[in-house]
């Protein structure tokens, strides 16, 4: 399927969806320019996860990436293709959207999209960079009332853990930690996806 964006960019999208459905999410990918997309190994494990407990999965490409138009925008296009997203998921499931899921810079980016459009949802953030060069900086601490969860894995090779954990308590976040995991989680898909779960869930 395609969504259109406020700006004219039309992106590549698709519905992973249970036979009933429990809930709804938006799924963010990582970093365009570093083969990040809607699917990604990890972005596929965790929609079967959800799709298998009863969540509707909404995935798509940023702007610039496979067959979405446009180019990257270093995270500020992005947000009018998350807004185009979650349009598209409450139209879908108007009743059933839950929140909003992102891993890496789409963790980083989606967390600014709740910021800046002062939406209030539940934020699932899985290794989120506190600032580089290659994703937008997590917002300041920010007032917008919805539940925050962070997950990175304690030997991720882009986030500092401790660091990380400061931010969640900034920003009234749940912190949790997966052991033994890097950036990608290797063979630890199904401890996040029961975290990234519990964190919709609750």
């Amino acid at each position: 399927m395609r969504l259109t964006t406020a700006d004219g960019e039309e992106l590549d999208a698709v519905w992973s969806e249970p036979g009933e459905v429990d809930r709804a999410v938006v799924f963010c990918h990582p970093h365009p320019l570093h083969r990040g997309t809607m699917r990604a190994p990890l972005m596929e494990q965790v929609t079967r996860r959800l799709t298998a407990a009863g969540v509707a999965v909404l995935r798509f490409d940023f702007r610039g990436v496979g067959t979405s138009t446009g180019a990257h925008e270093d995270g500020v296009g992005e947000l009018a293709d998350i807004d185009a997203a979650w349009k598209e998921a409450h139209n879908r499931h108007p009743d059933a959207v839950a929140g909003i899921v992102g891993w890496s810079f789409g963790a980083a980016t989606s967390l600014s999209w709740v910021a800046d459009r002062a939406v209030e949802t539940t934020w699932v953030g899985i290794a989120p960079p506190l600032s580089s060069g290659l994703t937008p900086s997590l917002p300041d601490p920010i007032s917008v009332p919805g539940r925050r969860v962070i997950i990175v894995g304690d030997r991720d090779q882009f986030v500092t853990s401790p660091d990380l954990a400061t931010y969640a308590a900034s920003v009234a976040a749940e912190f949790h930690t997966v052991p033994g995991s890097d950036h990608f989680f290797y063979f630890r898909e199904d401890r996040l996806a029961v975290l990234v779960l519990d964190g919709l869930r609750r």
